[in-house]
């Protein structure tokens, strides 16, 4: 399978963009894009997750740990720990996660 991953990005004035991209055995990939000063507030979830960040600049919480962000930077975040993502530059990012 080959997909442009830009294809998929959407981005919305009003809230952060997650697309679904692929779903696998023991994994799923989405890519997630948020506007300038959007935020996906730290929460827990029942997966773990890495994220990659494909464009733009921000923060990634990781845990208790609040990572700054740009292109290229990947982040893991543990099953149950708190993630979220506050962007400063407008972002596209890979989220890759276990399959729940």
């Amino acid at each position: 399978m080959y997909m442009n991953i830009t294809e998929f990005a959407q981005y919305s004035l009003d809230n952060p963009v997650k697309t679904d991209l692929v779903q696998c055995a023991g994994s799923n990939i989405v890519v997630v894009c948020l506007e300038d000063g959007q935020i996906i507030p730290p929460h827990p979830e029942p997966y773990a997750v890495v994220f990659v960040v494909l464009q733009g600049e921000g923060v990634i919480t990781s845990g208790a740990i609040d990572h700054p962000v740009g292109p290229y930077h990947l982040i893991p975040v543990g099953k149950d720990e708190n993630r979220g993502i506050r962007c400063t530059k407008r972002m596209m990012l890979l989220g890759i996660r276990e399959d729940v």
